[in-house]
């Protein structure tokens, strides 16, 4: 799904169009602004582009900060990543559950058909519940090409769930609640159903993948494609003065022809210093710890899921199992998250995941090491209904004309975030083209 940029500019000045954040709706705007011929410049308090996507080098390992996927079928990232440069490395198209004290595989039975018997024979859900899955699968993507990836229902993922497809309870507390919980950090699935659609068209469509390089790596191609003269890291800025001029925390005021303010939530509630244009979402929390283990607790790139409805953990992966520059060679990443976010001590947290950890794998656990913990308490704004999680526009513009992106104005996600840059970036244009 490819969008024209805009080449008609008879109302521009010349000057920089200032961009403040470098995440990804940021260098999305920015590229799409490159590639118009128009120049901009990118401010960012961070040593490193990416916002909340960043990978950290601990030991010989690659540690996310926080457990995510690249969606391939993501449209907006289909359309701007270059999917062979990033040396992408798929994970099965199926989930281990943990139920009952053991695991039980379940895989896409249009993927894995010589797999369906095991699928339909595991302990989770009905036969019928099994079947209903396909069901989900058309409506989504019915969903998907009648409304496109950013609309609203106003019912929730778990009400449609049971009122509207008909699963049973086991069924959603055993794979739904994890799975598509673990995506949203919403283990509730109040989250809008749209999203909940259009995610389970994106995993038929496509394939949950790790770039080699960790998932930094797809705002750094971004970057990659733009003047480095033109980003400004370690640059945090204090104050927008109005829809053309900015102050750095270091006292120089920055002149240009437009402002994006493309941030996290709460920095782009106070940069834009108007109220009614950027939602106050709650924010949904993760922690995520790392683990190297001489060997992997199992054979395949497959997510674990913790289907038993009890227990700090909500899923574990082997990312070294997924694309092996995530590890050295001989050893193994574990990845282990938890949500909600538990606010205990360290040690404590450590200790019951550990314990935790021992009930799945049994004494193997004793030869891994801990590397470390990140607690994200501002992981994902919130997709619960009532809030504004959706709709036809992912960018919005105060009354002094600053405009605002990212993804707390559309769906929490990386498509989110890339369509509300490319938005932005188009908006500018077209208020160059209408001057």
């Amino acid at each position: 799904m490819t969008t024209a940029i805009f080449h008609t500019h008879t109302g521009y000045t010349g000057k920089p169009v200032l961009i403040v954040g470098a995440g990804l709706a940021g260098l999305t705007c920015a590229t799409h602004l490159h590639r118009a011929g128009i120049p901009y410049r990118l401010f960012d308090k961070s040593d490193a582009v990416g916002g909340r996507i960043r990978t950290d080098s601990v030991e010989g390992f690659r540690l996310d900060r926080g457990f995510q996927v690249l969606l391939t079928a993501y449209p907006e990232a289909e359309s701007l990543l270059d999917y062979d440069a990033l040396d992408l490395h798929p994970f099965d198209a199926g989930a281990l559950i943990r139920k009952n004290g053991r695991f039980q595989h379940v895989s896409d039975p249009l993927r894995h058909p010589g797999r369906s018997l095991a699928t339909l024979s595991a302990r989770v859900g009905s036969f019928s519940d099994k079947l209903r899955v396909l069901s989900v699968r058309r409506a989504a993507k019915q969903s998907f090409e009648q409304n496109g990836s950013h609309r609203t229902t106003g019912e929730t993922t778990a009400h449609a769930l049971r009122k509207s497809f008909g699963f049973g309870d086991d069924m959603i507390a055993s794979f739904f609640q994890p799975f598509i919980g673990g995506i949203t950090l919403d283990p509730s699935l109040k989250t809008d159903r749209a999203f909940f659609e259009f995610v389970m068209h994106m995993f038929a469509k496509g394939n949950a993948a790790f770039p080699a390089g960790g998932m930094q790596a797809i705002p750094e191609q971004l970057a990659s494609g733009l003047n480095p003269k033109w980003i400004h890291l370690d640059t945090p800025v204090k104050a927008v003065l109005d829809a053309s001029a900015l102050t750095t925390e270091a006292g120089e005021r920055i002149d240009g022809e437009k402002i994006v303010v493309a941030t996290d939530m709460n920095s782009a509630r106070t940069l834009a210093n108007d109220p009614g244009t950027v939602t106050d979402r709650p924010w949904n929390g993760t922690l995520c710890l790392y683990f190297r283990a001489p060997v992997a607790p199992l054979n395949d790139p497959l997510l674990m899921l913790n289907g038993e409805g009890e227990g700090l953990i909500n899923n574990v992966v082997v990312p070294s199992l997924v694309a092996p520059g995530f590890a050295p060679e001989g050893e193994h990443l574990v990845a282990v998250s938890v949500f909600p976010d538990e606010q205990v001590e360290a040690d404590i947290l450590l200790a019951r995941v550990e314990d935790e950890l021992s009930t799945w794998f049994g004494s193997q656990i004793r030869e891994w090491q801990h590397l470390r913990t990140y607690h994200i308490p501002h992981s994902l704004p919130t997709q619960a209904v009532g809030s504004r999680t959706l709709g036809a526009s992912a960018v919005a513009a105060t009354e002094h004309g600053v405009v605002v992106c990212g993804d707390h104005l559309t769906t929490s996600s990386i498509n989110g975030a890339m369509a509300s840059g490319r938005q932005a970036a188009q908006f500018v244009m077209s208020s160059f083209a209408l001057s």
